[in-house]
């Protein structure tokens, strides 16, 4: 069978019209488009109840779209030559509690033959001091963290989907933990998507960006072009509504404490005025973004589907 994992395009995901709706809820993903280039770090962010845990269920091949399509390394997220490349932690991280770390590993090299990597398994669990004939019952919240993160990297997947499984951690384990999934998934050029609340925790780590709120794509593409279409803006303003220096561009948020005035503009050149302009950070976007419903979804070049994949779901 096809290795659909290092097909010339390297796209990890792809997504045009994606839609899912509960019965109850109503749609939890609406008219979702979105591409994510392989061998990237991005970050899944939003609020909670946003969409992103469906998203992640999604490509994991856990339940179907009911609009649009999704496809993970050219492929759907079901199909037998995909389902090998891609490892979910989810945020129960559930595991067998009678079996020892052993044992889950022997049952990780029994569902991935040919695949199954035993030397960064338990290099995982070794360095945070886990005995390998300990039963997984008897662990600690982020000791099960620490084993559920090693039989997922242990599975060499070309795509790693993470629903918040640090969020138990305190901040050192957390940020230990953190360091070392992404020195484990850059020896691999793993596709990473974190899905997380802890955005200053993200800053460092991952160089793609895919925000959601209310069901929808709202930002997506590289940290970097993202942030370099943004400037925070801050000064003394005591007049009303928006300053006149603001008329050219898009202001996404504005906020007022007595005469101490900020925005967050998505620029078109250079910003008029005695302010003080300067690049925001990843937490400052993102907060400004979630603030302010009604600004316009901004999706970088390298975020845009692919012509053919937007005209093939299209005619579907």
């Amino acid at each position: 069978m096809t290795d659909l994992t290092f097909l010339p395009d390297r796209t990890a995901l792809e997504a045009v019209g994606l839609g899912v709706k509960y019965r109850r809820r109503g749609w939890a993903l609406r008219d979702c488009a979105f591409r994510l280039p392989a061998g990237r770090v991005c970050a899944l962010v939003g609020p909670n109840g946003a969409g992103k845990s469906t998203l992640l269920a999604l490509a994991a091949g856990l339940r179907r779209p009911d609009a649009g399509r999704l496809r993970v390394f050219g492929g759907e997220p079901a199909d037998p030559g995909v389902r090998p490349r891609v490892a979910y932690v989810g945020q129960d991280k559930p595991l067998y509690p009678s079996f020892t770390v052993a044992d889950t590993f022997r049952m990780g090299h029994e569902l991935n033959p040919g695949r199954w990597d035993q030397g960064v398994a338990e290099r995982l669990v070794r360095a945070g001091d886990i005995p390998l004939d300990a039963r997984v019952g008897t662990l600690s919240g982020g000791q099960r963290t620490r084993v559920a993160l090693a039989l997922a990297l242990g599975k060499r997947p070309g795509l790693l989907l993470l629903d918040e499984p640090m969020s138990d951690l305190d901040p050192l384990v957390r940020h230990e933990m953190m360091a070392a999934l992404m020195a484990e998934a850059a020896e691999r050029a793993t596709t990473v998507v974190l899905a997380s609340h802890v955005l200053t925790e993200l800053e460092g780590a991952c160089d793609y960006l895919l925000m959601v709120a209310d069901g929808r794509v709202r930002l997506a593409g590289e940290v970097e072009d993202l942030l370099s279409a943004h400037r925070l803006v801050m000064g003394r303003y005591e007049g009303e509504g928006v300053p006149r220096e603001f008329a050219t561009h898009q202001v996404v948020e504005a906020r007022a404490r007595g005469r101490q005035f900020t925005a967050l503009l998505r620029t078109d050149g250079p910003v008029a005025g005695d302010w003080q302009v300067s690049e925001p950070s990843l937490e400052e976007m993102v907060l400004a973004h979630l603030r302010a419903p009604a600004a316009p979804a901004l999706i970088a070049p390298s975020a845009e589907p692919r012509p053919g994949f937007r005209r093939e779901v299209e005619a579907a």
